[in-house]
């Protein structure tokens, strides 16, 4: 049974003295409690237009999105939201990040603490509690990022391009961890990447969307089991997958460039 329903949702920008901008056409995707849906397609295509609106954060110009059946009007802690940019507040540790949300709730102090000392055990931050951003690496910040998304319970997770600003040793890491908590944690997550390999090796199913104006060409799914090992990439199931999204991709990027030019 579906949790969200994304039903002829679309988005177009209006600019002064010219016609509006279309960045997403009319679009339909249904999430199943428990999916890890990975969204791919070339820039400008509507996947992060695709994510604020189910974040609440954009308004749909026609259509609705649908969370339990309750249309989605605004943000709600009910979607958890973690993006490129880390997001944290400088002047707040490790910790109190984590705590944020449940303080906004007015949770007790020690229910907080309950829960974000579980959160930053789990993405490896244990000991790291009164450390401030700027003492973290990146890869830290974003696992203190995830905690805080995680801490308020989300029903689903929302994630845009969230190692996208990571080296690369970092970012295989990070997926693995992330893959680690959504099996152990079950929630539902849309994550929106322009990598490849990420959307494979994290994805339940693949979303591909063509160029602008953005719809979805493509959804399709990844057929190797949880839990997933980073050796599934060296598989012939994932290589297949992988050459068969590389190719759909490519076909948008080299719209975009000719549309782009004319």
């Amino acid at each position: 049974m579906s949790i969200l329903s994304v039903r002829g949702v679309s988005r177009s920008f209006e600019s002064a003295g010219r016609a509006p901008t279309v960045a997403l056409q009319a679009t339909d995707l249904e999430v199943t409690e428990n999916d890890f849906i990975t969204i791919l397609g070339p820039s400008g295509c509507g996947k992060s237009t695709l994510l604020r609106i189910v974040a609440g954060l954009d308004t749909q110009s026609s259509g609705e999105a649908m969370l339990d059946g309750k249309r989605i009007a605004g943000p709600g802690a009910d979607r958890g939201m973690v993006f490129q940019s880390y997001t944290l507040f400088p002047w707040l540790t490790v910790l109190d990040n984590v705590c944020f949300g449940l303080r906004e709730r007015n949770l007790p102090r020690a229910q907080q603490l309950e829960i974000a000392q579980s959160f930053i055990q789990k993405v490896g931050l244990r000991g790291f509690e009164s450390h401030y951003p700027k003492q973290l690496s990146g890869g830290m910040q974003q696992r203190t990022a995830l905690a805080r998304a995680l801490a308020n319970n989300p029903r689903m997770l929302l994630m845009d391009e969230p190692f996208g600003a990571l080296d690369h040793q970092t970012r295989e890491l990070m997926q693995e961890l992330l893959l680690g908590i959504w099996e152990a944690e079950k929630k539902t997550v849309l994550f929106v990447t322009h990598d490849i390999d990420e959307a494979v090796f994290m994805g339940s199913r693949v979303v591909v969307m063509s160029a602008r104006p953005g719809r979805i060409k493509l959804n399709i799914e990844v057929p190797m089991p949880h839990p997933r090992h980073y050796s599934v990439k060296t598989t012939m199931a994932f290589a297949e997958l992988k050459a068969e999204l590389t190719e759909q991709v490519r076909v948008e990027v080299i719209a975009a460039q000719k549309a782009s030019m004319a």
